[in-house]
């Protein structure tokens, strides 16, 4: 017989257990906050190394493929187009997955994998696709290659990125056991891609270059994959989505994530744009502007997390419509940013990033809040962010392009802010409470409208705005000074010359274009003004072609110059380094132009790489010159591009262009083929009619005047460049050396100078091959380089800016000096004639006394003494 159950037994065991599980579940809460807080720097880091990545990989890219809008266009939606493919196409698998934990180690390591692949792979791909656009490929053709190039090489590593965001939001929902984590994930995120960007533009690449910081981004991404290995090995198995992916059902949500990513980066585009106007403009100038703006938007995503607050419309109108009005306050704001960068100029780059921080923090963090709503709204429809970042970063993919291409040509950049701040207003949904929501923006919007939008363009007191050209590059403008010295200013403060600075423009010229014995053909890189290449074009039987990255540039050269069409030489607006690549034909003379060391890309244009490209484009017996700005570089930017140049070019030499103390000018002159100079071809030259009637008016009558520019060879040179790091496109050290080159503009611009010529000693026989030349001229050239440095001494000797009888006076003892050095330094000798000539109608005794001076310092010289005859009769 069988015998009755014992209930009470039964009871007994069901309370006990009851009881057991009472007791655990305080435990297991414990233990799954501790995962959800040690998933946490997991979920900072993944965000670290993505911003990283993005940061080297497109400097590494704009190396070849340029830094044209377009070709930068291509590159971030290459960038955002894979993180989009991403997020749609793992999106499935990831919320399928029993496990998260491993799902997202694998996405981490294949970014590890794909960084330390791309350390070679990225610039073997872009040397390839150089040649294939060409020099002169259309703007479609650029932007379709620079468009393909990431999106091929980088696939992989894009796609897994966009991938990780939607695996740790579900990790993290998971493990706290609540679905409402998504803007907190994405805040924690945002806030690692932001320390990201300041880590590798501060820190990691001016250590440990390209190479380096790929390989520790690989290393929190182990990091990263490792963490969630052991803490998947802990949690318990999630149930798998049984049910197939769901789409977003409300068409309205899916307009409002697509508009709002293009709607977010095209802001960030126009306030870069703009503050390019107003900051120095360097790599750390982008690095401040881009972390101010993450910085906003993590902490939108974190207080919109913390809020508690649901998704629904009237929340969402009212971010939208803060949004709206956020960014009417930046355009408000930008007109005085420069006003903010020179009040904050004493912090240096720290100073810029409070300015950026005020040109976006607020804006960012309606963003940033916004964004944390729908992804949370597509979450609770999906159980999933992977839609709301796929459909959010297409959006991302063409704001840069809509930006760039529409925005800026039709509007100007200030003016399109108020246009992206009105598309935001257009969002709101459709009911009565729209109204109320829209109308403090809409009303501060069209009060700003209707007033003319500010110039950024700095015109000196009684000077005048000429001309604007804006363009999705930079703004050019042409001033006139109140003394009618006409100048070219791009983005608001840069000056690029003007018709004070011709003497000197033809002056950069001539000197490489007579040191080779026959040039037939001469490519300048960079025009500015024009005025260089117009008086290389000059030159008897000299075909010239300019390269000039700026369209803008181009289109105000006829203030400047305006050449016989005749003789009008052709120029090509393309990036200086993708020409080159790309360039198949061959070049006598080859000369680059003064580029600002400190503007971001302009560093690209001083490596080793760059000048050996160059040496290709040479023709048998061609000649390369790099003139540098010495009154905008510091030392140690110097010394490392002439490492680089002396390793491309082992014969190269440096010289002075002109003896002004006010902005002086080094060239490095580099041949195809090593060799000396031929002073009996370049006298025969110089005695040329036809060359004769260009180059005297510049100073150029006899050889020495061209050899006084001389300054070192290659011994002197390397001694001077010492050891230490040279300029290379993978560790750009001119790039980021920035800060210090910024700061030179602060100093003396005669103080690097003045270091050069007492640290170098120029050696007549590293110039001159016969032996017979340099018997001859030795001791002349000794003499009259001891004169060239003791004239810039006193030039820079000269107490403020002393004018009329006072300059002559505080002047003509050093021209003395150096004169009883040389007789034959025409800097000094031309100027005390012309002060003695001006003395002879206001003060006769003061000019006797100078021209006595002038007699005994150089008795070779007879205008001295023909003057003292014919003005006062002394023998």
């Amino acid at each position: 017989m069988q015998s009755e159950p014992d209930t009470t037994a039964i009871a007994s065991a069901g309370q006990f257990a009851g009881a057991v599980q009472d007791e655990a579940a305080p435990v297991r809460a414990r233990q799954a906050a501790s995962r959800a807080w040690a998933l946490v720097p997991i979920v900072t880091a993944s965000g670290f190394a993505g911003l990283g990545y993005e940061i080297v990989w497109t400097r590494q890219l704009s190396l070849a493929l340029g830094t044209e809008m377009m070709a930068m266009l291509g590159v971030i939606a290459g960038f955002f187009g894979g993180l989009a493919l991403g997020a749609f196409a793992l999106d499935r698998p990831i919320r399928r997955s029993k496990s998260p934990w491993r799902v997202y180690a694998i996405l981490e390591a294949v970014i590890a994998v794909w960084g330390l692949i791309s350390v070679w792979l990225l610039p073997a791909a872009g040397r390839s696709l150089s040649p294939l656009l060409g020099t002169e490929p259309s703007a479609a053709l650029l932007w379709a290659g620079s468009l393909a190039l990431p999106t091929l090489v980088l696939l992989p590593a894009t796609m897994a990125m966009g991938g990780t965001l939607t695996a740790l939001e579900r990790m993290m929902r998971d493990t706290r056991g609540e679905a409402r984590v998504t803007a907190g994930v994405y805040g924690a995120n945002t806030a690692g891609a932001l320390a990201g960007t300041l880590a590798s533009t501060f820190l990691l690449i001016p250590a440990l270059g390209f190479s380096g910081t790929l390989l520790c981004l690989a290393g929190v991404n182990a990091f990263c994959a490792l963490g969630a290995i052991a803490l998947g090995s802990v949690a318990k198995e999630a149930d798998a989505e049984e049910r197939p992916p769901e789409r977003i059902r409300d068409l309205r949500l899916t307009i409002t994530l697509f508009a709002t990513g293009l709607l977010g980066i095209a802001f960030e585009v126009l306030v870069v744009r703009l503050a390019a106007q107003v900051m120095e403009d360097t790599v750390y100038t982008f690095a401040g502007l881009l972390a101010a703006y993450l910085l906003g938007t993590a902490a939108g995503s974190l207080l919109w997390q913390r809020t508690g607050r649901d998704a629904q419309d009237r929340n969402l109108s009212g971010l939208l419509a803060a949004t709206a009005f956020a960014c009417i306050a930046t355009a408000a704001l930008a007109p005085y940013a420069g006003r903010l960068v020179e009040t904050a100029a004493f912090a240096d780059v720290f100073g810029e990033l409070v300015v950026a921080i005020a040109l976006f923090l607020v804006p960012a963090t309606a963003m940033g809040a916004l964004f944390g709503l729908l992804a949370q709204r597509v979450s609770d429809q999906c159980r999933s962010v992977g839609s709301a970042i796929g459909i959010n970063s297409l959006g991302a993919c063409i704001a840069p392009l809509v930006a760039a291409q529409f925005l800026i040509p039709a509007l100007g950049a200030w003016t399109a802010l108020l246009a992206v701040a009105l598309g935001y207003l257009l969002l709101l949904p459709p009911d009565r409470s729209t109204l109320l929501w829209s109308a403090t923006p809409a009303i501060s919007a069209l009060v700003l409208w209707l007033n003319p939008a500010p110039s950024l363009t700095h015109v000196p007191a009684g000077g005048t705005l000429l001309a604007v050209r804006e363009g999705p590059m930079a703004t050019a403008s042409v001033v006139d000074d109140a003394a009618g010295a006409r100048y070219l200013e791009v983005n608001g403060h840069f000056r690029m010359g003007g018709t004070s600075s011709t003497r000197s423009d033809y002056r950069q010229a001539m000197l490489p274009l007579l040191l080779h014995e026959v040039p037939r053909h001469a490519l300048f890189l960079g025009i500015g003004t024009g005025a260089t290449m117009v008086g290389a074009a000059q030159m008897p039987g000299v075909s010239v072609l300019g390269v000039e990255l700026s369209r803008e540039v181009v289109e105000l050269l006829p203030w400047f110059v305006n050449p016989p069409p005749a003789s009008a030489p052709r120029v090509t607006v393309a990036d200086a380094r993708r020409y080159v690549a790309a360039d198949t034909g061959q070049h006598d003379v080859i000369v680059a132009d003064l580029f600002h060391p400190a503007l971001d890309g302009s560093g690209a244009l001083y490596t080793v790489e760059h000048f050996e490209a160059v040496k290709r484009r040479l023709a048998p017996g061609g000649i390369f010159c790099q003139w540098l700005p010495l009154y905008q570089l510091d030392l140690p930017s110097l010394r490392a591009i002439v490492r680089g140049f002396l390793d491309v070019y082992p014969d190269g030499s440096a010289w002075l262009n002109h003896y002004s103390v006010r902005t002086p000018m080094l060239a490095l002159i580099g041949t195809r083929d090593g060799g000396h100079l031929d002073t009996e071809v370049l006298a025969a030259r110089l005695r040329d009619p036809a060359t004769a009637r260009l180059v005297r008016p510049l100073g150029f009558e006899a050889p020495i005047d061209l050899l006084g520019q001389y300054l070192a060879g290659p011994r002197a040179l390397s001694a001077f460049a010492g050891k230490g790091p040279r300029n290379t496109d993978d560790y750009p050290f001119v790039t980021f050396d920035a800060r210090r080159n910024v700061r030179a503009l602060s100093a003396a611009p005669w103080s690097l100078l003045l270091a050069v010529t007492k640290d170098i000693q120029p050696d007549p026989n590293e110039l001159l091959v016969a032996e017979t030349e340099r018997d001859a001229l030795r001791a002349r050239l000794d003499a009259y380089w001891r004169a060239r440095n003791r004239f810039l001494e006193a030039g820079a000797s000269l107490p403020g800016d002393p004018r009329g009888v006072a300059l002559i006076e505080a002047a003509s003892p050093g021209l003395i000096d150096a004169l009883r050095l040389s007789s034959e330094f025409d800097p000094a000798y031309g100027p005390l004639m012309g002060m003695a000539r001006s003395l002879t109608g206001s003060d006769r005794a003061a000019a006797a006394r100078l021209l006595r001076q002038i007699d005994q310092a150089a008795p070779s010289r007879p205008e001295a003494r023909e003057l003292l005859l014919s003005e006062f009769g002394e023998r």
